[in-house]
């Protein structure tokens, strides 16, 4: 073998390898500079939005982009923007509503208060479908619904509770398959652009910036939602986020996660399955 070759100088690394350097600079720039941790989400994910920003802002490489991070007031909010992950629906996957309807309800009537969070709730469309939900069993005025979320953007568009009118008949047909036993259309009213939800399903709406990769726990919950975040963290994280959410929990608490993600070990021995073929689970004693 020519040893020589194995002595690659740098000016050889593959561009792919390059950029993949860049990038954990950019992570460990973050959180050395502000405290915003990504350095355990699954570098697939964070690559294409790093892409995807240096393609809408003209930046030729992550190097020059963390220079601006670094030193662009403001820059450094809206790539942590980018990063935060945002597909979600009004009653996405109508069927776990329906079954959290059936089976945790029940259960929730039982309570003297009901303490919800809704981790990582994006712009707010699933707290919304809670809130409903809830009302619609004559349980939203003694529930408390925590909505948390890494990004400020996201948490400001979620308390707006105003949704794009284009979007309103794929929601309504996520509701009527959820079980919702109204006209969907009760539930806001429009302009030409947009749907805004009555602020009376905001009343028990608690919204707030929270990291699952850096801050602890700040209650104990009933029910705790987080459903297709953890698919972007590591296995350490997701470990981390299990043991937040397992320390959170009140005794016989829910947990509910997304249709794309399974109880890890060691924690699913502390669970039961609470409905057959849905990501939800009752805390054991």
């Amino acid at each position: 073998m020519d040893h020589d070759a194995l002595d690659m100088s740098t000016d050889e690394l593959p561009v792919s390898e390059w950029e993949s350097i860049e990038i954990e600079l950019l992570i460990e720039g973050l959180y050395r500079a502000y405290g915003q941790d990504f350095r355990h989400y699954l570098r697939s994910s964070i690559r294409r939005r790093i892409r995807n920003r240096m393609c809408m802002d003209g930046v030729a490489t992550v190097t020059e982009l963390l220079g601006k991070v670094l030193h662009e007031p403001g820059y450094m909010n809206k790539l942590v923007n980018d990063f935060s992950i945002k597909v979600t629906e009004m009653f996405r996957d109508p069927s776990f509503f329906h079954s959290f309807r059936e089976k945790a309800v029940p259960m929730l009537r039982k309570l003297p208060e009901i303490r919800i969070w809704h981790a990582g709730c994006s712009t707010g469309e699933e707290v919304y479908s809670m809130a409903i939900l809830l009302q619609e069993e004559g349980l939203l005025e003694k529930a408390k619904i925590y909505a948390t979320d890494m990004s400020d953007w996201a948490i400001e568009q979620a308390k707006a509770g105003k949704f794009p009118l284009k979007r309103m008949q794929a929601f309504t047909k996520n509701y009527l398959h959820a079980g919702g036993i109204k006209e969907f259309s009760a539930y806001y009213t429009t302009d030409r652009d947009y749907a805004t939800f009555h602020c009376s399903l905001a009343d028990q709406m608690i919204f707030a910036q929270h990291n699952l990769a850096t801050d602890s726990t700040f209650n104990e919950f009933h029910v705790i939602l987080c459903r297709n975040v953890m698919i972007y963290f590591d296995p350490e994280l997701q470990n981390r986020v299990h043991k937040l959410f397992h320390d959170s929990l009140s005794a016989e608490g829910i947990l509910a996660l997304g249709s794309m993600e399974y109880l890890i070990a060691p924690w699913k021995q502390h669970y039961e399955e609470l409905a057959d073929g849905e990501r939800l689970f009752i805390k054991k004693l």
